[in-house]
């Protein structure tokens, strides 16, 4: 399969908080070698853009910020299509409240429109309550993704999925999901990227967010067994990947663009 572009997820994929995974570098290199487009897309919606290209820069993973798309900017974006001027309580960190500023929207707690739920790290008892207040006065439920759990060096950890679910089981509402493997991201990647869909490989370690997204999404997968699912979670799926990897240093070994299934 010659693929003229990826999308690859980051959390898993790419790292594990500030360790690089076998092959990473090694494919990333050789994509910019042959000038192929690929966009990091990940549901991780703490990272403002600039973190994101300093924290890649750093493990010498090479990208800009055309090469980047989180969920706190297609939530940022999609809210901004649909209305100019919207308030918005926001539960997140650093990277959702500025996605959200950038677009012009107003980030307050009195009278809003939306209640957007990205991961928090910092989260209380009050915040959440403020939220379950607000969406029974009326405002929508937004959530950045709803990964259960994200991988890190010293294993899996609570992700938004986890805060998500408290709200919306108390307030019985259930949200609108932004993140993979929802269809809003993937849009904004495929128009993003600027390449057909034919075309195009999603790569990533989690089956539920990453191979579903591209699967619901028409596109072809790639699963690396470096984070989430295992090769014994996939013998309990109907759809399988397109192609399954332990990491990218054995898809580079096949020739990654000469892979036939």
């Amino acid at each position: 399969m010659d693929y003229k572009g990826y999308l690859i997820d980051l959390d898993g994929t790419m790292f594990r908080g500030e360790e690089v995974i076998d092959g990473a570098k090694q494919f990333i290199d050789l994509l910019n070698d042959r000038d192929i487009p690929y966009l990091f897309i990940t549901n991780n919606a703490t990272y403002t853009m600039k973190m994101l290209v300093d924290k890649l820069t750093r493990l010498d993973l090479k990208a800009t910020e055309h090469n980047i798309l989180t969920s706190a900017m297609a939530t940022a974006k999609h809210i901004k299509d649909k209305n100019n001027q919207v308030r918005c309580y926001v539960i997140g960190e650093t990277g959702l409240v500025k996605a959200i500023e950038n677009e012009g929207l107003i980030v307050t707690d009195k009278h809003c429109d939306y209640v957007i739920v990205g991961l928090d790290r910092q989260i209380t008892y009050d915040k959440l309550a403020k939220a379950c207040l607000l969406i029974r006065e009326g405002a929508e439920f937004i959530v950045t993704n709803k990964d259960a759990a994200i991988p890190t060096e010293q294993g899996l950890i609570p992700g938004n999925g986890a805060i998500a679910s408290s709200i919306a089981v108390s307030t019985g509402v259930e949200p609108l999901i932004v993140g993979k493997p929802e269809s809003i991201i993937m849009t904004e990647a495929i128009k993003k990227i600027g390449i057909k869909k034919q075309d195009v490989l999603m790569i990533g370690d989690n089956y539920e967010t990453d191979i579903k997204a591209g699967i619901y999404a028409g596109i072809d997968t790639l699963m690396v067994l470096t984070g989430y699912s295992t090769s014994e979670d996939l013998q309990q799926v109907e759809v399988q990947p397109t192609f399954v990897m332990e990491n990218l240093l054995e898809w580079i070994e096949k020739g990654f663009d000469k892979v036939t299934t």
